[in-house]
């Protein structure tokens, strides 16, 4: 994209994402995510039907009377978009690309969290850490995230979903909302990704293509893998090799469901032409 091409498409993304984080999102964000931490706010003396699980047994000691821990719903939280830019992400046989998906959803994440007073911060991932902003509050820092995602160009092509969360638990020790944006065509990450969800609050977003489940009857075509570089030749019209193919998608897709599950951890998937906008709003009202 040209710079021109960039702003331009930053702006349609603005007027997008503002509209739907403002009139579908902003309800259901504050109530999915908002009470989910407290803070430590104060002490003060013991009084009927405090929990005696908050009184500050060394403050009571020493003043000669019982005092009680009072928290507060924490009023900012930070907003982490973890999101896949290996070569996979880049497939697309309509609408757009699964990358290209990965950048609306994640715009319309940031301004609803922006409407919040929320922090927001960004990771790029393919099989190492392309790319970390801090995550920040305000406009400015969701309009830079935004021409960031349509404008980075990924050095790797392959996937290391474990390589991701590892840095993101070593940099984020306070309790954050983590939104994982991939197409999870990965494996061995059910250790990482459970060490994360203990941590944080943790969300994956599946998205797929409709090509990645199932192949068009067309004959013969040479097909390419984007991140190994394979090329091999399929007969689209052989019944046995589309439903191969169709198997692989669905173990990727049941691998995911699993390891999620197992690291009590959210998972949605969204196809390419998906209406995300009713997924995500009932997400955040199933949350509630």
């Amino acid at each position: 994209m040209t710079v021109a091409e960039i702003l331009k498409k930053v702006r349609e993304l603005e007027i997008k994402s503002k509209r739907l984080s403002n009139h579908l999102f902003s309800g259901e964000y504050h109530t999915a995510f908002k009470g989910k931490g407290m803070a430590f706010k104060e002490v003060r003396e013991y009084q009927a039907g405090d929990d005696i699980r908050f009184i500050e047994w060394n403050v009571s000691a020493r003043m000669g009377n019982t005092y009680s821990k009072v928290f507060e719903e924490e009023r900012e939280l930070s907003v982490y978009l973890l999101i896949d830019i290996s070569a996979s992400s880049f497939f697309g046989t309509s609408l757009q690309t699964k990358q290209e998906l990965a950048t609306e959803i994640a715009a319309i994440i940031a301004f609803s969290a922006m409407s919040n007073n929320d922090k927001v911060g960004l990771i790029f991932f393919s099989d190492k850490v392309e790319k970390y902003i801090p995550a920040k509050s305000g406009k400015d820092h969701v309009l830079f995230l935004i021409r960031t995602m349509l404008s980075f160009e990924p050095k790797s092509v392959h996937t290391d979903i474990t390589t991701a969360l590892n840095y993101l638990n070593n940099t984020t020790r306070h309790k954050s909302i983590v939104f994982i944006l991939s197409d999870f065509a990965d494996a061995g990450y059910h250790q990482s990704l459970r060490a994360a969800a203990k941590r944080h609050d943790v969300i994956g977003l599946q998205l797929f293509d409709k090509r990645d489940e199932q192949l068009p009857r067309i004959g013969l075509i040479e097909v390419l893998d984007p991140e190994s570089g394979m090329k091999i030749w399929l007969n689209t019209n052989d019944a046995y090799t589309r439903m191969r193919y169709n198997q692989q998608f669905l173990q990727i897709r049941n691998d995911a469901i699993a390891t999620f599950r197992h690291a009590h951890a959210d998972l949605m998937q969204i196809g390419i032409g998906d209406d995300y906008v009713k997924i995500l709003k009932q997400f955040f009202i199933n949350r509630a």
